[in-house]
């Protein structure tokens, strides 16, 4: 195993309401051999959980080679932190001038409303700020539909409750290659009551070619949306295109859209990286701007594992 290290120091704490705190020869779980003051002092605060502190003086420092005891934000007898044993994963594209999510429906400009140029008249010498600006429709990049998508008196952005669009326990369906349908069967065996179903086709590879809006993409089946809003589905998102068939034989029908939305189910549509997700045991992220009126709006889509 490789060697651990602890320090031993005296503390001397005030804090911004009024009193201190004094300890002496404490001993903590440090990440390395070398840690400056300030670090140390940090490392106190978290592993103790003292709030509104003022300053931290530490006094006779000594660093020992000594196994880790365990602590708040400290390294472990296993070599990972609280924050290192979780790791978070991007399930958003980027969205980038002049992208193409949906074929033939217009591209986000990115451009700057204040250039850092011209900022620089507005502050003292030295500072200066961009500000940016993005024009786009709300179906961007990877975005959330919710029930005003497709109907007048549904909920929109602002009336959509954060308990369906974040820290959802989540699930993979994995769908077999070259599987259009994904259809009530194949969802079968899966418990998604209360979670986030993410629907892993594998379409999110072709993202930004011709190929992507191609007819035979993957998507969600009536009946197959119908089975998830039975079983109590939260939410429900898919690396493709579109969760229904966006192919020239469905006539522009949206059953998978209207099923999901009528029941009040959120859904995500153009996620990716969902192989580096597991089966299940992470927690799903797709929060919007709370925007009036709005029923759609890019997200910024991530899971958290572990």
């Amino acid at each position: 195993m490789a060697e651990q290290w602890r320090a031993q120091f005296d503390a001397e704490v005030s804090f911004a309401n009024g009193g201190g705190l004094r300890t002496e020869e404490f001993r903590l779980d440090i990440p390395g051999r070398e840690i400056g003051d300030d670090e140390l002092a940090a490392l106190f605060v978290r592993h103790l959980g003292l709030l509104m502190v003022a300053e931290v003086r530490i006094t006779n420092r000594t660093v020992l080679a000594e196994p880790h005891k365990g602590g708040r934000g400290v390294t472990g007898t296993d070599g990972t932190t609280d924050v290192a044993a979780r790791r978070l994963v991007e399930l958003s594209h980027v969205i980038t001038d002049g992208m193409t999510t949906l074929p033939g429906w217009p591209a986000p400009r990115v451009t700057e409303w204040l250039t850092r140029d011209a900022s620089r008249a507005n502050y003292a010498p030295g500072t200066e700020f961009q500000v940016a600006r993005i024009d786009m429709i709300a179906n961007t990049g990877t975005y959330l539909d919710t029930p005003s998508h497709r109907y007048a008196d549904g909920a929109d952005l602002a009336g959509t409750p954060l308990d369906r669009l974040a820290d959802l326990p989540g699930i993979v369906v994995r769908v077999p290659a070259d599987t259009r349908a994904i259809d009530r069967l194949m969802l079968a065996p899966y418990d998604v009551a209360g979670r986030a179903v993410l629907l892993h086709t594998g379409w999110s590879a072709h993202f930004g070619t011709d190929r992507y809006g191609a007819p035979e993409a993957p998507y969600l089946t009536e009946d197959g949306a119908r089975a998830l809003v039975e079983a109590g589905a939260a939410l429900v998102g898919i690396d493709s295109i579109n969760i229904d068939d966006m192919s020239p034989a469905s006539a522009g029908a949206r059953p998978a859209h209207s099923t999901l939305l009528a029941a009040g189910v959120p859904i995500v549509e153009h996620l990716t990286g969902l192989d580096a997700l597991p089966p299940e045991g992470f927690r799903f992220t797709a929060a919007p701007p709370r925007v009036a009126g709005m029923g759609t709006f890019p997200v910024r889509a991530f899971a958290v594992v572990g």
